[in-house]
C-alpha cells in the first residue's frame, strides 16, 4: 500500500490511460510496453486475475473434484487485500520491483509531474533503493502478527519435545521416550513429582510467548556458582517483555529435565 501511494503521487494523466479505475495497472501496462521486465509482471497479473474469475464463476459442484490433477486446480487463493494490490504484490514476490520502481525513476518524466514524489533526484533513487532489500526475500510464508510465539524455530520445538517426552502422560506406557533423554532412577515421590512439574513449568517459561520475545539464545555456557565447584554448563536467554529485558541462565540437566543426584 505504501508503495502503491508512491507509484500513485502526481501521477499525469495521460499516464493512467483508459483504466483511470486502476492507475497501478495502468502504470504498469504503459510500463510493461518498453520495460520487458514490467511487461513479464503484467502477462503474471493477468493470468492471475483470470483464475480468480475464474475461481469465483466456478460453481461449488463436482467439476473443482475433477479437475483436481490439473494445473489449474493448482491456483494459489488471493485474499482481497491481495487482489487489492496484485499488481505490486507480483513484482514484489517476482524480486522485480525494486527494477521497475528504478525504470521509473530513470523514465519519470514520461509518467509524472515535476514535483512529483518519484520525480525527485534525490527520494526516486531512495525509494528504489529501499525495495532491493525485500525483493531479496523469499515469500514462500507469510507471517502473522503474532509469530513471535506461533512459529518457534527448529531448535525450540526439539526442546519442547524433550521437555513434554519426560514427564509425559504415565497412562501411556507405549509412547516412545523422547531421544536423548535418561530416565530418572529416583523412587518418583510426590514432592519429586512436583519439583519436576514446576522446572518444567520454568523451562517452558524460557521459550517465547505472548508475554515475551525471546531475542538471544545460547546453549553450553558455562557458569561457576562456587569457587569450589566446577563450571556448569546451561543454556543462556536474553528476553524482551513490553518494559524490560531479562537475561535467565537455566543448567543443562534442568533444560533436560534430568537432574540425576546434583543439588
Amino acid at each position: 500500500g505504501v508503495v502503491e501511494a508512491c507509484l500513485l503521487h502526481m501521477l499525469k494523466r495521460r499516464a493512467a490511460g483508459f483504466l483511470r479505475t486502476d492507475k497501478v495497472a495502468a502504470l504498469f501496462t504503459k510500463v510493461g510496453k518498453t520495460y520487458a521486465v514490467a511487461g513479464d509482471i503484467c502477462k503474471k497479473v493477468q493470468e492471475l486475475q483470470q483464475q480468480v474469475e475464474s475461481r469465483k464463476n466456478q460453481p461449488n459442484g463436482q467439476e473443482p473434484l475433477k479437475r483436481q490433477g490439473s494445473t489449474t486446480s493448482k491456483a494459489p487463493v488471493l485474499t482481497p487485500q491481495a487482489i487489492k494490490h496484485i499488481w505490486v504484490r507480483t513484482a514484489l514476490i517476482e524480486k522485480v520491483l525494486d527494477k521497475i520502481v528504478q525504470y521509473i525513476v530513470d523514465n519519470c518524466s514520461k509518467y509524472y509531474e515535476k514535483e512529483a514524489l518519484l520525480a525527485d533526484p534525490v527520494c526516486g533513487p531512495i525509494l528504489a533503493s529501499l525495495l532491493v532489500g525485500p525483493c531479496a526475500l523469499e515469500y514462500t510464508k507469510l507471517k502473522t502478527a503474532d509469530h513471535y510465539w506461533t512459529d518457534p524455530s527448529a531448535d525450540e520445538l526439539v526442546q519442547r519435545h524433550r521437555i513434554h517426552g519426560v514427564h509425559g502422560r504415565q497412562d501411556s506406557p507405549s509412547k516412545r521416550p523422547a531421544l536423548g533423554i535418561r530416565k530418572r532412577h529416583s523412587s518418583g515421590s510426590m514432592s519429586e513429582d512436583r519439583f519436576a512439574a514446576s522446572a518444567r513449568e520454568y523451562v517452558e517459561s524460557l521459550h517465547q510467548n505472548s508475554r515475551t520475545h525471546l531475542l538471544y539464545g545460547k546453549n553450553n555456557v558455562l557458569v561457576q556458582p562456587k569457587d569450589d565447584l566446577e563450571a556448569i554448563p546451561g543454556y543462556l536467554s536474553l528476553h524482551q517483555s513490553a518494559d524490560s529485558l531479562t537475561l535467565k541462565w537455566t543448567p543443562n540437566q534442568l533444560m533436560n529435565g534430568t537432574l540425576g543426584d546434583s543439588e
